[in-house]
């Protein structure tokens, strides 16, 4: 048998940590892995016309499936596009192993061509970030990079020399069993003791949470029906908790819907689970304020507490649940869910009124019909601006449908990368990218990967020629938008000429009938919609400072954001409220 270079042991072993492919671009230095991966069956390698787009496809991978994903990127400028994807996947709790190939290893720091230090480039954005410098650190650098990415849930990167990647691999290397899934955390007996009694002391109870609560779904609910207590959530924690919720009062912060804000302020003691939410303007200074969470860097970032309780949700609401008291008093739950139901009934119009006349098309329209044909386990990835918003107020979850997006890091782009990820996972089901204009063009490029390989994923543009986002946080702080206006192209003839189906839809009639034709196709498809460039959103609760802001604004702005079939769970839920 022949003896295997440090390449080929590291795409073994990346292999027996369940890496199913490596996204990047080949290159140089990079060429001995690509070189390997081509000679393992087990193993895909999926070349991507931007290393950008490889970070945040193996982040979404990462996310869809709860396993390690990797991506690769050549020496100096190949990996340095790695970093804005890597940063997202890091933020996003993706367990994902980043190769920064290197400058040939007797070259380093003598400013040799396409020198960088990754060693340093990658620092913030990962947990683990180390050199490859010599054949003997493989295996036990590679195995540690990843048991960083997984046990921690985040970022590795692993650099090496191309020299060293051709390199024979030790003889008697050690390998051991690798850690490929997290455990669950249990808090301390003290500290559920604790929690236990400011909950029998409360009498106005409000649950809030984040993404922390993926997985416990029933256990949300049956605490919440102990403690008659309403439930909102943050937007990376709306596609766990929404749905099946007769306690949800809707979301806070700048997407925010319903009456989260004020279920939240209105207690007198809010639980934060599994959330990190980082705005911590739109959180109550003046309540009591317990935080759950498995990270316990992230306890009390935001706020101050009077409880920090490191664990899981799932195993913290399973010890804290029997022991509690059960409360009878309905009044404050019952309050929050008319309220809720009263502020999604106030905005519902908007997208309903004279919709299939309003030329351009509402951009709610849009999201809303998308909710209503899409499939029940779709995934759908979502770009940083506007579609955030109709993300957040549309999208209906069921607990099988994923909604993907750059939530914490806050990145253009992100959409169309991240739904290669997720389709490559499973040919077979649904994904759907909802691109703004200005996010698609920016890494438009990657629309070609999906020709290349057939993905047969569904871009939805939001063309409404404008970086919404942006014109918004102009007017609020006063001042006349500039710069945020996008001389477009027709997406749709561009689609077809790189092979991929493209349909143009500028009538709300001409919608419907257009995203299901394109949602039967079989292969990548493209869906350009002109929306209305004026149709932007404001959170539920505004400062004097942002109204002073869209004062100065001579601009007339549409500001109302419907809510989707948000307002039929409500209304149901209201239904549900025990009459004297």
């Amino acid at each position: 048998m022949a003896k295997q270079n440090v390449s080929e042991q590291f795409v073994d072993i990346l292999v027996r940590a369940g890496v199913k492919r490596m996204y990047g671009v080949v290159g140089d230095s990079l060429n001995p892995v690509v070189d390997a991966i081509r000679r393992n069956s087990a193993i895909d390698w999926i070349q991507v016309r931007h290393e950008e787009t490889a970070a945040f496809a193996a982040g979404a991978e990462a996310q869809i499936t709860g396993s390690l994903a990797a991506c690769a990127g050549s020496c100096g400028p190949g990996n340095l596009h790695l970093i804005n994807g890597l940063y997202d996947a890091h933020r996003s709790l993706a367990p994902v192993l980043a190769l920064a190939s290197h400058i040939p290893s007797s070259e380093i720091g003598l400013g040799y061509f396409q020198e960088t230090h990754p060693e340093l480039l990658f620092q913030e954005c990962s947990h683990y970030n180390e050199m490859i410098s010599n054949p003997q650190q493989m295996p036990r650098l590679l195995q540690t990079a990843i048991q960083h990415a997984i046990g921690r849930g985040g970022v590795s990167v692993v650099a090496m020399p191309g020299d060293i990647a051709s390199q024979p691999a030790p003889e008697k290397s050690i390998e051991h069993a690798l850690v490929t899934s997290r455990p669950t955390v249990r808090p301390g007996d003290a500290e559920i003791e604790k929690l236990c009694r400011m909950v029998d002391e409360a009498k106005r109870v409000t649950l809030f949470c984040g993404s922390g609560t993926a997985g416990a779904h029933a256990e949300v609910m049956e605490f919440a029906e102990r403690v008659k207590s309403p439930v909102g959530h943050a937007l990376r924690g709306k596609e766990w908790i929404q749905y099946d919720n007769p306690y949800d009062v809707g979301m806070s912060g700048l997407l925010g819907y319903g009456a989260a804000y004020e279920a939240t302020h209105e207690c007198d003691l809010l639980i934060l689970l599994g959330t990190d939410f980082p705005y911590n303007a739109f959180l109550p200074d003046d309540v009591k304020i317990v935080q759950v969470d498995v990270r316990p860097e992230h306890l009390g970032r935001r706020s101050k507490l009077d409880l920090a309780v490191w664990g899981d949700v799932r195993e913290t609401l399973r010890c804290l649940t029997p022991r509690v008291k059960v409360k009878t008093d309905r009044k404050f739950l019952d309050r929050m869910l008319k309220k809720h139901a009263d502020a999604l009934e106030g905005v519902v119009k908007a997208y309903t009124r004279k919709v299939e006349k309003h030329i351009p098309i509402h951009p709610e329209y849009v999201a809303s019909v998308l909710d209503e044909i899409a499939d029940d386990d779709a995934v759908f990835t979502v770009d940083t601006g506007m579609c955030n918003v109709w993300a957040a107020r549309y999208l209906s979850p069921n607990g099988k449908r994923r909604v993907i997006g750059s939530f914490s890091h806050g990145s253009m782009a992100n959409a169309l990368p991240q739904a290669i990820g997720a389709q490559f996972t499973d040919r077979n089901r649904q994904v759907v990218s909802m691109s703004g204009d200005g996010g698609f063009t920016m890494l438009m490029g990657d629309f070609l990967t999906l020709v290349q390989y057939d993905l047969p994923v569904k871009v939805v543009v939001f063309n409404n020629s404008s970086l919404g986002m942006v014109e918004l946080e102009m007017l609020v702080a006063g001042l006349p938008s500039f710069g945020t206006d996008n001389k477009n192209p027709d997406f749709a003839a561009i689609a077809r000429a790189a092979g991929a189906y493209g349909v143009r839809v500028e009538k709300p009639k001409q919608l419907e009938s257009a995203l299901k034709d394109a949602f039967k196709h079989k292969g990548p498809a493209l869906v350009d919609v002109v929306t209305d460039p004026n149709a932007l959103s404001i959170p539920p609760k505004i400062s004097a400072e942002m109204v002073t802001g869209f004062a100065l604004s001579a601009s007339k702005m549409v500001l109302d954001g419907g809510v989707g079939r948000m307002v039929q769970m409500a209304r149901s839920n209201l239904r549900n409220v025990p009459r004297p």
